[in-house]
Protein backbone atom coordinates (compact mmCIF):
# COMPACT_ATOMS: atom_id res chain seq x y z
CA UNK A 1 0.00 0.00 0.00
CA UNK A 2 1.00 3.34 -0.14
CA UNK A 3 2.38 5.05 2.72
CA UNK A 4 0.09 8.56 3.63
CA UNK A 5 1.91 11.68 3.72
CA UNK A 6 -0.69 12.72 6.78
CA UNK A 7 -2.44 10.39 8.28
CA UNK A 8 -6.08 10.38 7.12
CA UNK A 9 -8.90 10.37 9.68
CA UNK A 10 -10.70 7.13 9.02
CA UNK A 11 -14.21 6.43 10.57
CA UNK A 12 -15.26 3.34 11.09
CA UNK A 13 -19.38 2.48 11.70
CA UNK A 14 -19.57 -0.29 14.14
CA UNK A 15 -22.24 -2.75 11.79
CA UNK A 16 -24.46 -5.17 14.05
CA UNK A 17 -23.81 -5.01 17.67
CA UNK A 18 -24.02 -8.24 18.12
CA UNK A 19 -22.12 -9.41 14.79
CA UNK A 20 -18.01 -9.07 14.95
CA UNK A 21 -17.69 -5.46 14.09
CA UNK A 22 -16.57 -4.40 17.21
CA UNK A 23 -13.96 -7.65 17.23
CA UNK A 24 -12.40 -6.47 14.45
CA UNK A 25 -12.05 -2.90 15.42
CA UNK A 26 -10.85 -3.95 18.83
CA UNK A 27 -8.44 -6.64 17.09
CA UNK A 28 -7.53 -4.29 14.33
CA UNK A 29 -6.17 -1.52 16.14
CA UNK A 30 -4.49 -3.16 18.78
CA UNK A 31 -1.80 -3.39 16.67
CA UNK A 32 -0.37 0.28 16.91
CA UNK A 33 1.88 -0.03 13.30
CA UNK A 34 -1.49 0.99 12.52
CA UNK A 35 -2.20 3.89 14.07
CA UNK A 36 1.02 4.91 11.50
CA UNK A 37 -0.58 4.90 8.86
CA UNK A 38 -4.52 6.53 9.95
CA UNK A 39 -6.35 8.07 13.01
CA UNK A 40 -9.10 5.67 13.46
CA UNK A 41 -12.35 7.20 14.71
CA UNK A 42 -14.69 4.23 15.73
CA UNK A 43 -18.05 4.99 15.68
CA UNK A 44 -20.00 3.25 18.58
CA UNK A 45 -19.96 3.74 22.75
CA UNK A 46 -18.05 2.36 25.53
CA UNK A 47 -19.76 0.09 27.07
CA UNK A 48 -20.11 -1.47 23.60
CA UNK A 49 -16.13 -1.38 23.23
CA UNK A 50 -15.86 -2.63 26.51
CA UNK A 51 -18.17 -5.52 26.21
CA UNK A 52 -16.61 -6.98 23.67
CA UNK A 53 -12.92 -6.18 24.84
CA UNK A 54 -13.61 -8.67 27.89
CA UNK A 55 -13.69 -11.64 25.39
CA UNK A 56 -10.13 -10.64 23.84
CA UNK A 57 -8.26 -10.32 27.23
CA UNK A 58 -5.06 -11.28 25.45
CA UNK A 59 -4.87 -7.68 23.75
CA UNK A 60 -3.77 -4.85 24.97
CA UNK A 61 -6.35 -2.28 23.29
CA UNK A 62 -5.89 1.19 24.36
CA UNK A 63 -8.37 4.02 23.03
CA UNK A 64 -9.72 7.94 23.80
CA UNK A 65 -13.20 8.54 23.97
CA UNK A 66 -15.01 11.62 23.50
CA UNK A 67 -18.69 13.28 22.25
CA UNK A 68 -16.54 16.28 20.78
CA UNK A 69 -14.49 15.72 17.26
CA UNK A 70 -12.19 19.05 18.36
CA UNK A 71 -11.37 16.05 21.13
CA UNK A 72 -9.64 14.14 18.62
CA UNK A 73 -6.16 12.79 19.57
CA UNK A 74 -4.19 12.11 16.03
CA UNK A 75 -1.80 9.38 18.08
CA UNK A 76 -4.65 6.93 19.39
CA UNK A 77 -7.73 4.78 18.50
CA UNK A 78 -10.44 7.28 18.76
CA UNK A 79 -14.19 6.34 20.06
CA UNK A 80 -16.77 8.90 19.13
CA UNK A 81 -19.55 7.78 21.43
CA UNK A 82 -22.61 7.81 19.05
CA UNK A 83 -25.03 7.50 22.21
CA UNK A 84 -24.96 6.80 26.15
CA UNK A 85 -27.53 4.44 26.92
CA UNK A 86 -27.45 1.11 28.03
CA UNK A 87 -27.76 -1.11 25.10
CA UNK A 88 -28.77 -4.77 25.34
CA UNK A 89 -25.85 -6.67 23.71
CA UNK A 90 -25.99 -10.35 22.63
CA UNK A 91 -23.63 -11.79 20.04
CA UNK A 92 -24.81 -13.95 17.35
CA UNK A 93 -28.45 -12.90 17.84
CA UNK A 94 -30.43 -11.07 14.73
CA UNK A 95 -32.17 -8.19 17.05
CA UNK A 96 -34.03 -5.26 16.55
CA UNK A 97 -31.33 -3.15 18.51
CA UNK A 98 -28.46 -4.62 16.60
CA UNK A 99 -29.75 -3.30 13.35
CA UNK A 100 -30.78 -0.07 15.17
CA UNK A 101 -27.51 0.81 16.67
CA UNK A 102 -25.60 -0.59 13.43
CA UNK A 103 -27.54 2.51 11.48
CA UNK A 104 -26.99 5.10 14.17
CA UNK A 105 -23.01 4.55 14.06
CA UNK A 106 -23.70 4.86 9.93
CA UNK A 107 -25.75 7.84 10.10
CA UNK A 108 -23.30 9.50 12.29
CA UNK A 109 -20.07 8.73 10.34
CA UNK A 110 -21.50 9.92 7.39
CA UNK A 111 -22.71 13.37 8.87
CA UNK A 112 -19.33 14.04 9.56
CA UNK A 113 -18.09 12.66 6.63
CA UNK A 114 -20.60 15.29 5.01
CA UNK A 115 -18.44 17.62 6.51
CA UNK A 116 -15.17 16.44 6.03
CA UNK A 117 -13.91 16.40 9.36
CA UNK A 118 -13.28 12.81 8.16
CA UNK A 119 -11.47 11.39 5.03
CA UNK A 120 -12.90 8.06 4.58
CA UNK A 121 -14.88 5.49 5.67
CA UNK A 122 -14.58 2.01 6.56
CA UNK A 123 -18.13 0.00 7.42
CA UNK A 124 -18.78 -3.03 9.73
CA UNK A 125 -20.83 -5.71 8.30
CA UNK A 126 -24.73 -4.50 8.92
CA UNK A 127 -27.88 -7.24 8.55
CA UNK A 128 -30.22 -6.08 6.41
CA UNK A 129 -33.11 -7.17 8.24
CA UNK A 130 -33.12 -5.61 11.64
CA UNK A 131 -31.57 -1.70 10.10
CA UNK A 132 -34.90 -1.73 7.63
CA UNK A 133 -37.02 1.03 9.30
CA UNK A 134 -38.98 4.05 8.05
CA UNK A 135 -36.13 5.88 8.43
CA UNK A 136 -33.51 3.85 6.99
CA UNK A 137 -35.52 2.12 4.24
CA UNK A 138 -32.30 1.05 2.19
CA UNK A 139 -30.98 -2.73 1.18
CA UNK A 140 -27.50 -1.96 2.63
CA UNK A 141 -24.88 0.38 2.84
CA UNK A 142 -24.66 1.69 -1.00
CA UNK A 143 -27.85 2.46 -1.46
CA UNK A 144 -27.91 4.40 0.99
CA UNK A 145 -24.65 6.16 0.34
CA UNK A 146 -25.69 6.95 -2.76
CA UNK A 147 -28.87 8.81 -1.23
CA UNK A 148 -27.22 10.29 1.12
CA UNK A 149 -24.52 12.02 -0.70
CA UNK A 150 -26.89 12.19 -3.55
CA UNK A 151 -25.61 10.34 -6.21
CA UNK A 152 -27.81 9.35 -9.63
CA UNK A 153 -25.85 6.24 -9.16
CA UNK A 154 -23.22 4.81 -7.31
CA UNK A 155 -21.13 1.23 -8.47
CA UNK A 156 -20.45 -1.15 -6.21
CA UNK A 157 -17.09 -2.51 -6.56
CA UNK A 158 -15.22 -5.38 -5.42
CA UNK A 159 -11.55 -5.32 -5.17
CA UNK A 160 -8.19 -7.63 -4.59
CA UNK A 161 -5.05 -6.34 -5.43
CA UNK A 162 -5.41 -6.50 -9.31
CA UNK A 163 -9.03 -7.99 -9.48
CA UNK A 164 -11.84 -5.59 -9.81
CA UNK A 165 -15.53 -7.17 -10.69
CA UNK A 166 -18.15 -4.24 -10.83
CA UNK A 167 -21.75 -5.11 -10.24
CA UNK A 168 -24.97 -3.73 -12.33
CA UNK A 169 -27.62 -4.95 -9.88
CA UNK A 170 -27.30 -5.60 -5.93
CA UNK A 171 -29.09 -6.81 -3.65
CA UNK A 172 -32.54 -7.58 -5.73
CA UNK A 173 -33.97 -10.95 -5.88
CA UNK A 174 -33.04 -13.13 -8.62
CA UNK A 175 -36.71 -12.94 -10.57
CA UNK A 176 -35.61 -9.27 -10.85
CA UNK A 177 -32.30 -9.08 -12.56
CA UNK A 178 -33.34 -9.46 -16.35
CA UNK A 179 -35.87 -6.58 -16.35
CA UNK A 180 -33.05 -4.48 -14.07
CA UNK A 181 -30.63 -4.55 -16.74
CA UNK A 182 -31.28 -1.66 -19.52
CA UNK A 183 -28.63 -0.22 -22.14
CA UNK A 184 -28.64 2.89 -19.88
CA UNK A 185 -28.50 1.40 -16.79
CA UNK A 186 -24.70 -0.90 -18.25
CA UNK A 187 -23.45 2.31 -19.49
CA UNK A 188 -23.90 4.41 -16.11
CA UNK A 189 -21.91 1.45 -14.42
CA UNK A 190 -19.45 1.26 -17.10
CA UNK A 191 -18.75 5.16 -16.87
CA UNK A 192 -18.73 5.03 -13.09
CA UNK A 193 -15.71 1.81 -13.48
CA UNK A 194 -13.56 3.64 -16.34
CA UNK A 195 -13.73 7.48 -13.77
CA UNK A 196 -12.99 4.94 -10.71
CA UNK A 197 -10.35 2.78 -12.15
CA UNK A 198 -8.43 6.13 -13.51
CA UNK A 199 -8.67 8.34 -10.11
CA UNK A 200 -9.01 5.59 -7.33
CA UNK A 201 -6.61 3.47 -8.85
CA UNK A 202 -4.50 5.20 -10.97
CA UNK A 203 -4.65 3.14 -14.29
CA UNK A 204 -4.13 5.62 -17.00
CA UNK A 205 -6.31 3.49 -20.06
CA UNK A 206 -8.33 0.72 -18.04
CA UNK A 207 -9.37 -2.58 -20.13
CA UNK A 208 -12.68 -3.73 -18.88
CA UNK A 209 -14.39 -7.03 -19.27
CA UNK A 210 -17.99 -7.22 -19.76
CA UNK A 211 -19.71 -10.59 -18.71
CA UNK A 212 -23.06 -11.55 -20.29
CA UNK A 213 -26.45 -11.98 -18.64
CA UNK A 214 -27.57 -15.73 -19.88
CA UNK A 215 -25.29 -18.92 -20.34
CA UNK A 216 -23.06 -18.83 -22.63
CA UNK A 217 -23.33 -14.93 -23.16
CA UNK A 218 -26.97 -16.01 -24.87
CA UNK A 219 -25.43 -18.09 -27.39
CA UNK A 220 -26.00 -15.55 -30.29
CA UNK A 221 -29.40 -14.66 -29.21
CA UNK A 222 -30.86 -18.79 -28.74
CA UNK A 223 -30.58 -18.77 -24.70
CA UNK A 224 -31.84 -15.12 -24.44
CA UNK A 225 -32.45 -11.86 -26.23
CA UNK A 226 -30.38 -9.38 -23.27
CA UNK A 227 -27.04 -10.16 -25.35
CA UNK A 228 -28.31 -9.34 -28.40
CA UNK A 229 -30.87 -6.40 -27.38
CA UNK A 230 -29.19 -5.12 -24.61
CA UNK A 231 -25.75 -5.82 -23.71
CA UNK A 232 -23.85 -6.05 -26.99
CA UNK A 233 -25.34 -1.95 -28.03
CA UNK A 234 -23.87 -0.65 -24.58
CA UNK A 235 -20.64 -2.23 -24.96
CA UNK A 236 -20.82 -0.86 -28.85
CA UNK A 237 -21.70 3.00 -26.84
CA UNK A 238 -19.28 2.64 -24.54
CA UNK A 239 -16.19 1.69 -26.94
CA UNK A 240 -16.31 5.30 -28.05
CA UNK A 241 -14.60 6.35 -24.89
CA UNK A 242 -12.87 3.47 -23.09
CA UNK A 243 -11.77 0.29 -23.82
CA UNK A 244 -14.41 -1.93 -23.30
CA UNK A 245 -14.76 -6.13 -23.96
CA UNK A 246 -17.56 -8.27 -23.92
CA UNK A 247 -20.01 -9.80 -23.67
CA UNK A 248 -17.93 -12.84 -21.96
CA UNK A 249 -19.68 -15.99 -20.90
CA UNK A 250 -19.09 -15.70 -16.91
CA UNK A 251 -18.12 -19.58 -16.33
CA UNK A 252 -15.79 -19.84 -19.00
CA UNK A 253 -14.39 -16.49 -18.31
CA UNK A 254 -13.29 -17.18 -14.66
CA UNK A 255 -12.28 -20.55 -15.83
CA UNK A 256 -10.05 -19.66 -17.93
CA UNK A 257 -8.38 -16.62 -15.71
CA UNK A 258 -9.81 -14.40 -18.34
CA UNK A 259 -10.06 -11.80 -15.42
CA UNK A 260 -6.15 -11.56 -14.96
CA UNK A 261 -5.93 -9.59 -18.64
CA UNK A 262 -8.21 -6.88 -17.51
CA UNK A 263 -7.96 -4.32 -14.81
CA UNK A 264 -11.75 -4.81 -13.71
CA UNK A 265 -15.15 -7.14 -15.20
CA UNK A 266 -18.73 -5.66 -14.93
CA UNK A 267 -20.82 -8.57 -13.56
CA UNK A 268 -24.99 -8.19 -14.58
CA UNK A 269 -26.03 -9.63 -10.73
CA UNK A 270 -24.78 -10.42 -7.40
CA UNK A 271 -24.06 -14.18 -7.44
CA UNK A 272 -22.63 -13.93 -11.06
CA UNK A 273 -19.99 -11.32 -9.87
CA UNK A 274 -19.57 -12.57 -6.14
CA UNK A 275 -18.97 -16.22 -6.55
CA UNK A 276 -16.51 -16.05 -8.47
CA UNK A 277 -14.44 -12.73 -6.68
CA UNK A 278 -14.64 -14.32 -3.63
CA UNK A 279 -13.86 -17.70 -4.31
CA UNK A 280 -10.72 -16.48 -6.21
CA UNK A 281 -9.95 -13.49 -4.08
CA UNK A 282 -8.91 -15.95 -0.29
CA UNK A 283 -10.84 -13.47 1.92
CA UNK A 284 -8.30 -10.59 1.11
CA UNK A 285 -11.36 -8.64 -0.64
CA UNK A 286 -12.69 -5.41 0.10
CA UNK A 287 -15.99 -3.97 -1.12
CA UNK A 288 -15.78 -0.13 -2.14
CA UNK A 289 -18.22 1.79 -3.77
CA UNK A 290 -17.36 3.39 -6.56
CA UNK A 291 -18.78 7.09 -7.88
CA UNK A 292 -19.41 8.72 -4.50
CA UNK A 293 -17.34 12.22 -3.68
CA UNK A 294 -16.02 10.06 -0.52
CA UNK A 295 -14.17 7.04 -0.22
CA UNK A 296 -15.81 4.01 1.72
CA UNK A 297 -14.68 0.63 1.62
CA UNK A 298 -16.02 -2.14 3.45
CA UNK A 299 -14.54 -6.05 4.19
CA UNK A 300 -15.97 -8.47 1.64
CA UNK A 301 -17.86 -10.55 4.23
CA UNK A 302 -21.08 -10.50 6.59
CA UNK A 303 -21.69 -10.34 10.04
CA UNK A 304 -20.96 -13.81 10.67
CA UNK A 305 -23.12 -14.46 13.64
CA UNK A 306 -22.43 -18.00 13.96
CA UNK A 307 -18.58 -16.60 15.22
CA UNK A 308 -19.49 -13.42 17.38
CA UNK A 309 -18.16 -12.66 21.06
CA UNK A 310 -16.44 -15.71 20.12
CA UNK A 311 -12.69 -14.37 19.85
CA UNK A 312 -12.66 -16.39 15.97
CA UNK A 313 -12.86 -13.21 13.61
CA UNK A 314 -10.07 -12.77 11.09
CA UNK A 315 -9.35 -9.57 10.36
CA UNK A 316 -7.75 -9.86 6.75
CA UNK A 317 -10.66 -8.46 5.17
CA UNK A 318 -11.15 -5.74 7.18
CA UNK A 319 -7.76 -4.78 7.43
CA UNK A 320 -7.37 -4.69 3.62
CA UNK A 321 -10.48 -2.44 3.60
CA UNK A 322 -8.34 -0.24 5.62
CA UNK A 323 -5.39 -0.05 3.52
CA UNK A 324 -7.69 0.25 0.96
CA UNK A 325 -9.41 3.32 1.82
CA UNK A 326 -6.02 4.96 2.93
CA UNK A 327 -4.55 4.04 -0.94
CA UNK A 328 -7.50 5.18 -2.80
CA UNK A 329 -7.73 8.57 -0.59
CA UNK A 330 -3.73 9.14 -1.37
CA UNK A 331 -4.66 8.21 -4.98
CA UNK A 332 -7.48 10.79 -5.22
CA UNK A 333 -4.89 13.44 -3.95
CA UNK A 334 -2.52 12.68 -6.32
CA UNK A 335 -5.24 12.76 -9.71
CA UNK A 336 -6.31 15.80 -8.46
CA UNK A 337 -2.82 17.53 -7.46
CA UNK A 338 -1.24 16.29 -11.43
CA UNK A 339 -5.05 17.41 -13.00
CA UNK A 340 -4.50 20.96 -11.46
CA UNK A 341 -0.37 21.09 -12.19
CA UNK A 342 -0.47 18.40 -15.34
CA UNK A 343 3.46 19.49 -15.87
CA UNK A 344 4.01 17.47 -12.40
CA UNK A 345 2.32 14.41 -14.16
CA UNK A 346 4.70 14.92 -17.33
CA UNK A 347 7.63 15.47 -15.04
CA UNK A 348 6.85 12.31 -12.80
CA UNK A 349 5.85 9.97 -16.40
CA UNK A 350 9.48 11.23 -17.80
CA UNK A 351 11.67 10.11 -14.87
CA UNK A 352 9.65 6.81 -14.50
CA UNK A 353 11.11 6.21 -18.13
CA UNK A 354 14.40 7.33 -17.18
CA UNK A 355 14.82 4.90 -14.49
CA UNK A 356 13.59 2.41 -16.54
CA UNK A 357 16.31 2.70 -18.80
CA UNK A 358 18.85 2.76 -15.90
CA UNK A 359 17.56 -0.90 -14.57
CA UNK A 360 17.83 -2.14 -18.64
CA UNK A 361 21.01 -0.63 -19.10
CA UNK A 362 22.31 -2.25 -15.71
Amino acid sequence: MNIPQQRPLIGISIGDLNGIGTELAIKTFSDHRVLELCTPVVFASNKVINFYRKSIPELNFNYQSSKDFTRINPKQVNIYNCWEEEVSITPGQLTETGGKYAVKSLVTAVELLKEKKIQGLVTAPIHKKNTQSAEFNFTGHTPYLKHAFGMQDVLMLMAAENFRVGLVTEHIPVSEIARSITREVILSKLNILKDSLIKDFGIDKPKIAVLGLNPHAGDEGLIGKEEEEIIKPAIKDAKHNMLVFGPYSADAFFARNQHRKFDAVLAMYHDQGLIPFKSLASGEGVNYTAGLPIVRTSPDHGTAFDIAGKNKADTSSFLTAIYACIDIINQRSEFQENHKNPLKKMTSVVLAGAEDEKIEEG
